[in-house]
């Protein structure tokens, strides 16, 4: 947390422009290789990796740096079948009953269904909790601030640190995801963000052909 009236100098590396540009370019090259995978491998990955890409993920930036987050890293296979369960009997619902037919079918071609197996397969599950507001020592709540996209900002870079490590991962948000905090036994200022499974590609694995919006579709400069 900050420290009122505590400073440091800034750990800040420029490059000349022509680095600067090298450096950019392969970045996103190297980004982007990164894709969502629903087919896992079972091998196991290193604690410490996890752990240093959750500590990445924790280095966001947050209002009023109250860093707004809390990450689960399930490995355990039981907890694993708990959240699998859970999953499947929401999906069963949103693909029979609550899903409209055209936003089912916009999941077709990424070959998405009611049935979650990765849940189980892949070494580790890492459950995102926003927090809504935190609590002091003395039972208190501490207010917080732009939380949803101080989350959605640590997320990314997690997301990116698993790319970085070698790994794969698949974002994942059942339409409902309240079990979580039980089956976790997280208290109740907490709230699921994501399920982000994590670990490596099955062998074969094949994904989608998609591509992305050119930048002068996403982007303006004015």
């Amino acid at each position: 947390m900050t420290q009122p009236g505590v400073f440091s100098n800034l750990d800040h590396h420029e490059y000349p422009h022509a680095q600067m540009k090298q450096r950019s370019d392969e970045f996103l090259k190297e980004m982007k290789r990164r894709r969502s995978v629903r087919e896992f491998s079972d091998r196991p990955v290193p604690k410490p990796v996890i752990e240093n890409c959750i500590l990445s993920g924790a280095t966001a930036p947050s209002g009023a740096n109250m860093q707004p987050w809390f990450f689960a890293a399930v490995s355990d296979p039981a907890v694993k079948r708990q959240i699998r369960e859970a999953s499947e009997k929401i999906e069963q619902e949103f693909y029979t009953k609550t899903a409209t037919q055209k936003w089912v079918k916009d999941l077709e071609p990424l070959g998405t269904h009611a049935e979650k197996p990765f849940l189980e397969t892949a070494p580790y599950l890492i459950v995102i909790f926003s927090q809504r507001y935190g609590l002091l020592p003395d039972g208190n709540k501490q207010k917080h601030y732009y939380v949803t996209e101080s989350v959605g900002i640590a997320t990314g870079i997690l997301v990116t640190a698993i790319h970085h490590a070698g790994l794969v991962s698949l974002t994942y948000t059942p339409s409902r995801m309240g079990f979580l905090n039980r089956i976790l036994s997280r208290p109740k200022n907490e709230k699921p963000f994501m399920i982000l499974v994590v670990g490596y590609p099955a062998e074969d694995t094949v994904v989608p052909e998609i591509s992305k919006k050119s930048l002068h579709e996403v982007a303006a400069f004015i």
